[in-house]
């Protein structure tokens, strides 16, 4: 008997949700079918030649043949993003109700989408909802946390917010790192070797990530003036203004397929604080400077106030706008321990999630357990869904 598949929506702003998508689909596609819906199927790669890919119109971004006259029509706060006449949408929802009535599936994984979260649940579909940080209590991500079996967190339990609600926590699977490959971070001077990188000279690595419009290089050549004997290096996406006078000291690499090699060779790293940047930088466990972006709900500026409470990196609310101000964020920087990735990352994560899922998954249809799996665990996550619920 063939098992039910797992369908997964995966977001396509940014690299995380692609690269946690990725992982996850090739840890589970062993145990059962696997199928992921997103508007930019070739965001995700090194899929397994089993996972499916379905390609869905965006669910935010307008084509031109939406209703105007209905742009103005206000929504429900139980919803984030639900214009009216938007025949992309639709077309995007029926590809999905479609497959729901078709594959029957065990469960729909949602990376993020606070209304497909609770579209599959009127569908009658279970669904485990991806949480991210930001300040997210409000109706619409509730109404999707509340309704899904349970939750999936892409980062360890230590840098949970605060003002998480125990019923959320309770529900909650934390898989720190998923996505990121530690067996893929080389030592300092092999991969400056391979970079073709100075050996001994200071190297200052700035990652900007691919979730915005670009880390601004203006205070960054207020840092790099105010620190000749180092070279820095911005990987990413940069954006630059007509005032500035760049120093010699400081490089722009662009985009790069090799991040980790990049951080890897660094001294000292200075980036936002998007989900896989995070990751990579506590796995390199270098001294770190985070100054986070705009997102929405604050999500880079909660998970930098995570950050700043383990002590894992000096957190400055705004790019350093003089050179004392990128002093007195190295200087915080240098006395911070540097624990690398011990208890903040899992290598096998994908695997425990790929796990998790399949037990959840025969514990709600009623499977019988694999060999060697306990009744206990069937117990727990049906305790844990049902606690969720009563919350």
């Amino acid at each position: 008997m063939i098992a039910r598949p797992v369908g997964c929506f995966v977001h396509h702003q940014g690299r995380g949700h692609a690269e946690r998508a990725a992982a996850i689909a090739n840890a589970l596609v062993s145990h059962r079918p696997v199928t992921l819906f997103c508007a930019r199927p070739a965001i995700l790669e090194g899929l397994d030649r089993r996972v499916e890919v379905i390609g869905i119109p965006s669910l935010f971004e307008p084509t031109g043949a939406e209703a105007s006259l209905m742009a103005a029509l206000p929504a429900p706060d139980t919803v984030h993003c639900a214009p009216l006449g938007w025949p992309g949408i639709r077309r995007a929802m029926a590809r999905i109700a479609g497959w729901f009535e078709e594959a029957a599936p065990a469960l729909f994984i949602t990376d993020v989408s606070a209304e497909l979260a609770q579209f599959a649940r009127l569908c009658s579909v279970p669904h485990v909802a991806v949480v991210q940080h930001g300040e997210r209590s409000d109706p619409a991500h509730l109404a999707a946390y509340r309704g899904a079996v349970a939750l999936l967190a892409p980062y360890a339990r230590a840098l949970e917010q605060a003002e998480r609600p125990q019923w959320m926590k309770d529900k909650t699977h934390y898989a720190p790192g998923v996505g990121i490959d530690l067996s893929a971070i080389p030592a300092r001077d092999a991969a400056r070797a391979s970079l073709g990188l100075p050996r001994t000279r200071e190297i200052v690595c700035v990652v900007a990530g691919a979730g915005g419009t670009g880390t601004p290089t203006a205070p960054l050549t207020l840092g790099a003036r105010d620190d000749p004997d180092s070279l820095w290096i911005t990987i990413g996406n940069v954006v630059s203004e007509w005032h500035e006078t760049p120093p010699g000291n400081l490089v722009h690499q662009g985009w790069v397929d090799n991040p980790m090699d990049w951080i890897a060779a660094a001294d000292r790293v200075v980036s936002s604080c998007g989900n896989t940047t995070v990751h990579a930088v506590l796995a390199a466990g270098k001294p770190w400077v985070v100054v986070p972006e705009w997102r929405y709900f604050d999500e880079q500026v909660c998970k930098a106030e995570a950050l700043d409470r383990e002590g894992l990196a000096a957190v400055a609310r705004t790019w350093p706008a003089h050179a004392a101000a990128w002093r007195r964020l190295w200087e915080k920087a240098g006395r911070l321990e540097r624990r690398g990735h011990t208890g903040l990352l899992d290598p096998a994560a994908a695997e425990g999630i790929a796990d998790w899922i399949e037990k959840l998954c025969r514990s709600l249809w009623g499977e019988a357990p694999e060999a060697g799996e306990t009744d206990g665990n069937t117990v727990r996550l049906r305790a844990g869904a049902a606690a969720g619920a009563r919350a």
